[in-house]
């Protein structure tokens, strides 16, 4: 007997399949394109991967977008030139669209790299019926168009940051003479020296540049006639050379992506670390299959833990991504799965993310911002009280580690054996710093005061999720403890990201994901100039800039490795971000799902998993 689908029983997940939502982000466009406004229904015979993202895409224009789930979709439409091996441990980079590894100067301000001939972008209108060939020149536009204004880059300070030589001067130029961004105009820093070759010169060593390569966000290859055809609308048409390409989308509510029919001859080629018995024997079995090896991926928003969860049970997606915390003693109970699950052939795969979760101070706000003593006597205290323990098991059910700094696992720079105030949890502590600095009781309320005598009340930006309320209880109780009022402000998560983004928000509590194995990826939350960008919090501490500023041109030497340790001290004692936990993520995929593994740096992952067909309808049937 067939099932009655979940979806049209349970009225909490009908909202999310209901009619678009509008948008929210302020860099994202305002409608669904025309063209989909129904999710068409797949071929009897195509091999489809159904899953859910906790959180509503933004768009689909890498200078765009800042989110994970954003970043995601984008990452199987346009490529970059390196990418990292799907399989290898450690972490290794490989081709993508380049013809080899790029070569690097020794002084390491020079990259110089080829494009593989051959490759061609998605057929789209855009290019009038012709077929479309991968150029250098594309990967040089791609690039500039994050110093163009138009496109407010959230990925800008990275490439900033980089000094790619005489990039940033045009931009200031343009900008202070108040013309349009001039992509014609070359620059030393980066050039197509021929159709298929490309080189980026620095002002400073980039020791670690080659890992912006393999990321999509940043260097995935645009064509310049498919922005100007779409102009402001871009996000929502993406055009790139991937696997896959997007063919409809119910804004906040749906995503599907088909397999790209104009995508070149790309085989299966992995080698897994030899303690992976079972990974070896899939790298046999797949060995030279052209990817992708499924033909769509079904993407639906499911912000609610308990919906998405039910939806995978009831075999509607077939995978589940970061397995819902408060289901974790029925799931993975002492963090094995759990025996009726084995039963039924679920599978587990289960990492620590490259990611911190934190919650941050905004330090140009009146109230919890500042670089006096009281000031960071308040935030400190603050972080004090904050029950990280209790956290972990009455919210995040044991699948998290304390955060000792900002630094994530699974980077260099990270060391497992750090230990900080960051993960202290004192109330007394907490008091007394609150007490020797003032804010006390002035008005016999009950709550602590500003020195001033002014009422001192936290607004703690959160979202409607059930995950946020739990954590909001968290912070009430523990904030209730030391007789400090918290209020929070309640939006979705765009929203508070364009609020975040604009210095408007006193506090807020993000998760932050590293998309290389180096810890300058988390070191970028406290740079000043990054203000608006990574840096939410809005840090800006001489001492700490130039600690960065040096760093990030070093190799990885015990040099580099000390001072980072120092900017990871200045960020404890200054308090600009409270960091909670390190998550340790599950995924879970029905038995028909082949082959996946998780490597928290190939967001890309749809081309490497096959679906068996034939299974998948077995179990299905029961």
């Amino acid at each position: 007997m067939s099932r009655t689908p979940l979806l049209a029983l349970t009225t909490s997940l009908m909202l999310y399949f209901s009619a678009a939502l509008p948008a929210a982000a302020a860099d994202a466009p305002a409608t669904a394109p025309a063209s989909a406004p129904t999710i068409a229904a797949a071929a009897p015979s195509q091999k489809v991967l159904r899953y859910a993202f906790r959180i509503a895409e933004t768009a689909f224009d890498p200078p765009q977008i800042t989110d994970l789930y954003s970043r995601t979709i984008v990452a199987s439409i346009y490529e970059p030139l390196l990418e990292f091996a799907w399989m290898a441990r450690p972490y290794q980079l490989r081709p993508a669209t380049a013809a080899a590894m790029p070569e690097v100067s020794e002084d390491f301000k020079t990259i110089t790299l080829r494009i593989k001939p051959g490759i061609y972008f998605a057929d789209d209108p855009a290019f009038k019926g012709q077929k479309r060939e991968l150029v250098a020149a594309d990967y040089v536009y791609a690039i500039k168009r994050h110093y163009d204004p138009r496109w407010r880059s959230g990925n800008l300070y990275i490439l900033e940051n980089a000094k790619i030589a005489g990039l940033s001067e045009l931009r200031k130029e343009l900008i202070a003479a108040k013309k349009p961004f001039d992509y014609d105009r070359e620059v030393a820093g980066l050039r197509a020296l021929d159709r298929y070759t490309l080189q980026i010169r620095f002002d400073e060593p980039q020791p670690r540049f080659l890992y912006q390569l393999a990321d999509p966000s940043f260097t995935g290859a645009v064509a310049r006639e498919v922005v100007e055809h779409y102009g402001d609308k871009i996000g929502e048409h993406p055009v790139g050379t991937g696997p896959f390409r997007l063919t409809q989308w119910v804004r906040s509510s749906k995503m599907v992506l088909e397999r790209n029919p104009t995508y070149r001859e790309v085989f299966y080629d992995e080698t897994p670390p030899p303690e992976r018995a079972d990974l070896q024997a899939v790298a046999r079995q797949f060995k030279g299959r052209r990817l992708p090896l499924i033909d769509r991926v079904e993407v639906s928003i499911v912000e609610e833990n308990q919906p998405r969860w039910l939806a995978f049970l009831n075999r509607e997606f077939d995978f589940l991504e970061e397995m819902p915390a408060e289901f974790a003693g029925q799931i993975i109970p002492n963090n094995k799965l759990a025996p009726n699950l084995a039963k039924q052939g679920i599978t587990m795969e289960r990492y620590p993310r490259a990611d911190v979760s934190v919650s941050y101070f905004g330090m140009e706000h009146p109230v919890v911002g500042g670089y006096t003593p009281d000031k960071v006597a308040l935030r400190r205290a603050i972080a004090l009280a904050v029950d990280i323990d209790r956290e972990i098991q009455i919210v995040r059910r044991g699948q998290a580690i304390p955060g000792q700094s900002p630094v994530g696992p699974n980077t260099w720079g990270y060391i497992p054996e750090f230990k900080s105030e960051m993960s202290e949890f004192n109330r007394a502590k907490a008091r007394a710093l609150l007490d020797m600095h003032g804010y006390v009781d002035k008005d016999g309320d009950g709550w602590r005061d500003l020195p001033d005598g002014k009422p001192l009340v936290l607004e703690y930006s959160t979202q409607p999720d059930q995950q946020s309320r739990q954590l909001n209880d968290q912070w009430k109780k523990n904030m209730d403890a030391i007789n400090v009022r918290m209020d929070f402000k309640i939006a979705k998560w765009p929203e508070q990201l364009k609020a975040s983004r604009g210095g408007k928000l006193m506090m807020w509590g993000v998760g932050w994901s590293a998309g290389t194995p180096d810890a300058n990826s988390f070191l970028e939350l406290g740079y000043g100039p990054n203000k608006g960008q990574a840096n939410h919090a809005r840090f800006d501490l001489p001492e700490y800039n130039a600690l960065h500023e040096r760093q990030r041109i070093l190799p990885d030497t015990p040099e580099r490795a000390e001072m980072i340790e120092r900017q990871k001290k200045l960020m404890i004692a200054y308090m600009p971000y409270k960091v909670h936990v390190h998550r340790v993520w599950t995924d879970l995929a029905h038995p028909w799902i082949q082959g996946y593994q998780r490597n928290v740096f190939v967001r890309d992952f749809w081309r490497y998993i096959d679906i068996d067909s034939a299974e998948q309808k077995r179990r299905t049937a029961k």
